[in-house]
């Protein structure tokens, strides 16, 4: 009897190995999905570049790192925007402000097809 069942552990060992492959993790894999690009630079830096130059500095009152969320959707709108980690009221309100602001994207691809994408940025501030 023990040897019936350790055999089939040894057999289905591999089947459900394999299976922590399949799913949505094979998007990734095969190099099909393309992420959201801001001004056809996918690395964020121009994104940065925008936030910094619309950002009013003088609404932060004190150090500490906000984190906001939005959504890119498949027309490369701005959506869904949310203060994840706010510092205070002022910075929080300000970072929408210029999120509305904020030109079209272009959308993140699947499969060659345009989706919906939230992205999360961290701004960190150093008050003197």
């Amino acid at each position: 009897m023990k040897k019936t069942i350790f055999f089939f552990l040894i057999l289905l060992t591999p089947i459900f190995s394999l299976a922590q492959i399949g799913g949505e993790d094979e998007v990734y894999l095969d190099g099909s999905k393309i992420d959201a690009k801001f001004r056809g630079d996918d690395s964020m830096d121009e994104f940065g570049k925008f936030i910094r130059s619309e950002f009013d500095y003088s609404k932060v009152s004190k150090s500490g790192t906000m984190i906001f969320s939005f959504t890119v959707d498949e027309n490369g709108d701005i959506k869904n925007i949310k203060v994840v980690q706010m510092l205070d009221i002022e910075s929080a309100t300000e970072i929408i402000r210029v999120m509305k602001k904020c030109p079209k994207w272009e959308p993140a691809k699947r499969k060659g097809k345009p989706i919906s994408i939230e992205i999360k940025y961290p701004m960190t501030f150093k008050k003197k």
